[in-house]
């Protein structure tokens, strides 16, 4: 890309409106109902800490030992069961015994029973039935005609089985809520990461401070072996950090003087002098779990299309458990008969797994993606990735390293000569955050040049950038600007070969040039390979001139490429590409690339770094690794596949399952009683929660 400067990413972390902080906890869109059932507070919870996973412990706790305490009970209820006793060929002739199992059959209802009962009363509140509620009336119905039956109705209680449905029910909840859990341990362990304290440097000496009394400008010492408290600047010493949980990146990464560190990283054998720059919500950590937060509470098509059809489900399974029961009687069976086929279908017709297929997933892989470095902010976006067609790249800092180090400084004249030159063109860069800023800095700092003050700076969008540095106009532009504005400039090799250009214009006049060398990342051209692999077109869009684009695209073997692109222009091609009916993928830094990124059907943010507030992005990527784009599409793939296999599924069962439990196949012999369409609807619901795990391995 040619000159494109963009301004300091400070300003732009002021100009940005950072959401609150996010109150509910992780687990409440996965477990849809077990929180209202549980407990009425699902609000209120510390957004960042631990609480909400000590909570959800102690609710799966609360399930464990309802579950063995109705099992326990269970046992001498189906005992005394008449006909259990007759299946089994055994005969118990204790006095009262229907007496004992009403007693032990009601503290399994009440007891055992008790989340799905407050759940099916929270659920008729709201005006919203759902899983809870029909477990709460198949129980419901169960237990009250088995205790007409004990007090002189006639006909054959459903002690046993109402015993039998409540402990496979406990049994599947509490599997399922040790699967949610599971799904949020990627983030739990994101929460952790900060240390308790740091050491303050004051007035020469070190002390212990807690992590939240750290301020913005304090200096802080950071021993080897120790995790950074805060995100900040090294002013002093020399390691390596490993940041791979933090970004994915798997090597240490060394740090020193002027360099960035994150909080939460793990410092290496060196000892480092830190400047505190982000504490708090501010600090990349706290961002990164934010986002994370919000992504898992954002539900995409997928989820929306899951969530109508388990509430579709839920009526469904209502009016054929009432019709079913109505059916039986016209056809002449006995109450218990029909009372036994209601609650068979309310059971197994739970959309439990259905509520389930869609959210765990979005559990795990907004998590596990966070990571790897990859921070989703649009889920619908990122469960798009399958589509695209055509993606395309921009080249400084993803495709190369974006170094640019500094090949040749030629002046055109003796006066001012390549030295002179280089100091004023600094005096102009001190104020930009762009490559070319930062590689011509780090050139005048080898040097030796002490950087001029500059005022009525000013930003040239995709051609470079002016100001005033000791009374002279100085302008640091691109080829682009040379020749828009027909300046002349003396012959030269300046852009011979694969280099990067810019000219110094001192009050008009071009008065020589800077040529920089970037080099491609070793990662790009197996990018480009796997992304030829899924059929993926890509494209080089770049405002460098043809010779340098060609030259990138023919290396990495791309599809093609788009040269001397200006950042407002770059919206237009890609209007232009969806024109012609392709998903397209933009990949920018966030901030010049912004109207490209939101125009593109996908927007990937590259090389943020710590700035993970791209706010027109819809996935930003922590590192400018190109190949975490195309490990970013495939994850978005295996994802969407997960979340289909769970909804077929799921949806599946129900088409199979609910048909058996009405009893269509009664003539042939066939039939599911309520214990056994339990331990169905457990099962679906368990094999759905282990389909989602699994996604944990589609990114390496």
């Amino acid at each position: 890309m040619d000159h494109d400067h963009h301004p300091s990413p400070e300003n732009q972390q002021q100009a940005r409106h950072q959401k609150d902080q996010v109150t509910e906890k992780l687990e409440e869109k996965t477990l849809h109902g077990h929180e209202q059932a549980m407990h009425a507070d699902t609000t209120g919870h510390p957004p960042h800490g631990g609480h909400g996973h000590d909570h959800h412990r102690m609710m799966i706790d609360d399930f464990r030992r309802r579950f063995w305490v109705s099992l326990v009970l269970s046992i001498p209820v189906i005992l005394l069961s008449p006909m259990v006793q007759h299946i089994l060929g055994f005969s118990l002739a204790i006095p009262y015994s229907m007496y004992i199992a009403f007693v032990l059959s009601s503290v399994i209802y009440f007891y055992g029973g008790w989340p799905f009962l407050t759940g099916l009363v929270e659920e008729v509140k709201k005006g919203a039935p759902g899983m809870m509620t029909l477990i709460g009336v198949a129980i419901s119905v169960a237990y009250l005609y088995s205790t007409a039956i004990v007090f002189g109705l006639q006909g054959m209680d459903f002690f046993w089985e109402l015993a039998t449905l409540i402990v496979i029910m406990l049994l599947g909840h509490w599997i399922e809520m040790k699967s949610v859990l599971g799904a949020s341990k990627a983030l739990e362990l994101l929460v952790s990461m900060m240390p308790a304290e740091a050491m303050l440097i004051k007035d020469g000496e070190t002390v212990h401070v807690r992590i939240e009394d750290l301020q913005k400008g304090d200096l802080i010492l950071i021993k080897p072996g120790e995790k950074v408290p805060a995100d900040g600047i090294v002013e002093e010493g020399e390691s390596h950090l490993n940041e791979s949980m933090l970004t994915g990146e798997s090597k240490p990464v060394k740090k020193t003087n002027g360099d960035k560190v994150i909080g939460g990283a793990i410092n290496g054998n060196g000892s480092l002098q830190v400047r505190v720059e982000h504490t708090g919500k501010e600090s990349y950590l706290n961002k990164v779990i934010t986002l994370v937060q919000e992504a898992q509470k954002t539900k995409s098509e997928t989820q929306r299309l899951a969530d109508r059809a388990a509430r579709w489900l839920t009526y469904i399974a209502l009016i054929a458990g009432f019709g079913t029961f109505a059916v039986w009687l016209m056809l002449g069976q006995e109450l218990a008969f029909a009372l036994e086929r209601m609650v068979t279908v309310m059971v197994i017709s739970c959309p439990h797994a259905l509520g389930l297929a869609i959210p765990l997933v979005v559990a795990i892989s907004t998590a596990v993606s966070a990571n790897n470095g990859l921070l989703i902010r649009n889920r619908t976006a990122f469960e798009n990735a399958r589509r695209i067609t055509t993606i395309l790249f921009d080249k400084t800092g993803t495709l190369t390293q974006g170094s640019h180090a500094i090949a040749a400084v030629v002046a055109f004249a003796a006066t001012p000569d390549a030295r002179e030159m280089l100091r004023l063109a600094a005096g102009v860069e001190q104020h930009s955050e762009h490559f070319i800023g930062q590689g011509i800095l780090r050139k005048v700092k080898e040097e030796g040049i002490a950087v001029p003050p500059s005022q009525a700076f000013n930003y040239l969008p995709g051609k470079g950038l002016e100001g005033m540095v000791e009374d002279k106009d100085v302008k640091v532009v691109g080829p682009n600007y040379i020749a828009e504005f027909q300046i002349r400039v003396p012959a030269s090799k300046a852009e011979e070969g694969v280099e990067t250009v810019v000219y110094v214009l001192v009050n008009g006049k071009a008065v020589g040039y800077i040529s920089m060398r970037d080099q491609l990342r070793e990662e790009s051209a197996e990018a480009i390979r796997i992304l030829k692999e899924n059929d993926i077109q890509n494209l080089l869009l770049t405002g460098d001139n043809e010779r340098v684009a060609k030259s990138v695209s023919d290396k990495l073997h791309m599809d093609g490429y788009l040269a001397n692109v200006l950042p407002h222009q770059k919206q237009e091609k890609v209007k232009e590409l969806q024109a012609r009916g392709e998903f397209v993928a933009m990949t920018g830094d966030g901030v010049n690339d912004a109207p490209a990124l939101a125009q593109a059907d996908v927007g990937i943010a590259v090389g943020s770094g710590t700035d993970v507030a791209a706010e027109t992005a819809d996935i930003i990527l922590v590192n400018s690794n190109p190949q975490d784009i195309a490990k970013l599409i495939l994850f978005g793939k295996a994802t969407h596949r997960k979340m289909i296999q769970n909804l077929i599924w799921a949806t599946g069962y129900n088409v199979i399952a609910l048909p058996l439990a009405a009893g269509v196949l009664y003539n042939q012999g066939i039939m599911v009683s309520p214990a056994v369409g339990a331990a169905l609807m457990s099962l679906s619901t368990v094999i759905v929660a282990i389909n989602a795990q699994l996604l944990r391995r589609q990114i390496k």
